[in-house]
């Protein structure tokens, strides 16, 4: 990552064993967490966040990342091959980005969003006339506050 003019944070990550460790400048912070009602997406149930291909280092771990793709194959998802967190995806409506597991960033959270909205992908952009991505709704989260007594 170029680190000379780019005033964005650089954010630290990793998946759940810490095997595959990596940082990531995100295109728009969190502004464009989402998820995705695919069949696969449904199946993962991650919350992402956007960064442009050149915005992520893996620094450790590269040789136990794991390659998972379906369908035209363009998209790519990768996972540790110990713990099987996914931690990235090269996006198939944006292939000049990645997905980012939100979960995997240090200090972030899906649970910190109370609201994401949901990606029309069970009929994908490049699959259809849509002129860019269809909001399918919205996942909500509501902490209870009795939990923490």
């Amino acid at each position: 990552m170029n680190n000379d003019t780019d005033d964005r944070p650089e954010y630290l990550a990793a998946c759940h064993c810490g095997t595959v460790r990596f940082t990531v400048r995100l295109t728009d912070e969190l502004k464009t967490a989402r998820r995705c009602n695919c069949s696969y997406c449904r199946m993962r149930g991650a919350v992402t966040v956007s960064a442009n291909l050149d915005d992520i280092e893996v620094v450790q771990g590269a040789e136990a990342l794991t390659l998972y793709q379906f369908h035209t194959g363009e998209a790519k998802h990768y996972f540790c091959s110990r713990c099987g967190i996914y931690t990235f995806h090269k996006r198939r409506s944006s292939p000049n980005q990645y997905g980012v597991n939100v979960a995997c960033i240090e200090g972030m959270s899906p649970f910190d969003f109370p609201e994401v909205p949901v990606s029309e992908g069970r009929l994908h952009p490049k699959d259809s006339n849509q002129r860019g991505p269809v909001i399918a709704g919205w996942i909500r989260y509501q902490p209870n506050s009795e939990a923490d007594k």
